[in-house]
């Protein structure tokens, strides 16, 4: 079973993807210019409250699992610096070639193809992961499983924060969101407590991103294996 994703006909498949069920998404830069459109003019400032939910640190490991063109790793690059690193993984090639192109010369900051049920990474390898209006693309078998991988790559103690959409409460924005198709997508999004605390992690919380976004913050447990 393949998953089944609002506005595909907007962004056709990946004509190269890695091996996944998942949906995955090529025209990077249609994709770029329809988000800062679509978040109408707050996207930046919706991702910066993702990363205080975060509570990203200089120096830290992050990994953005679905990271798409790059834009959540590069906000994410600027906090970690130079002592940091900021690695993206999307099954699109060409999601990750734009990203790259994208991110130019710095060294801390690095994209590579690679699936979020199979993450090609060490275990405890990163202090933190996200991921952001990723995870209704996934099919409802491969949730879980991708948040396992999450837990595995992740130190004990480390943070997850995964975002997707929600349905606006606000008059002006509901409309919006009706018209763009948002309010769709936000109703595909799967249950992130729930498929969290299956997942095996600690201290599970949920907020918002307002007004389009809502999250997820969980931790691994310090004594996990």
């Amino acid at each position: 079973m393949r998953a089944h994703t609002p506005l595909a006909h907007l962004f056709p498949r990946s004509k190269h993807p890695a091996t996944t069920r998942g949906h995955t998404l090529s025209a990077p830069r249609f994709y770029d210019a329809f988000a800062n459109i679509f978040f109408f003019g707050r996207r930046r400032a919706t991702f910066q409250a993702l990363i205080a939910a975060a509570a990203v640190q200089p120096g830290q490991r992050v990994l953005d699992v679905g990271c798409g063109t790059g834009y959540f790793a590069r906000l994410l690059d600027d906090v970690v610096g130079p002592d940091g690193l900021v690695v993206g993984v999307d099954a699109s090639s060409e999601m990750i070639s734009y990203a790259s192109r994208q991110t130019g010369i710095a060294r801390n900051c690095k994209f590579q193809v690679g699936t979020a049920e199979s993450l090609g990474f060490p275990a405890e390898h990163f202090d933190v992961v996200v991921s952001s209006l990723f995870m209704h693309h996934l099919p409802e078998d491969l949730q879980v499983t991708a948040l396992r991988e999450m837990r595995r790559v992740l130190r004990p103690g480390g943070t997850l924060l995964v975002a997707d959409a929600q349905i606006p409460r606000a008059g002006g924005w509901h409309l919006l969101a009706v018209i763009t198709g948002h309010i769709h997508m936000a109703q595909m999004v799967p249950h992130l407590e729930s498929l969290a605390a299956q997942a095996e992690f600690a201290d599970v919380r949920s907020g918002e991103a307002p007004p389009l976004l809502r999250y997820v913050h969980a931790v691994k447990s310090a004594s996990a294996a």
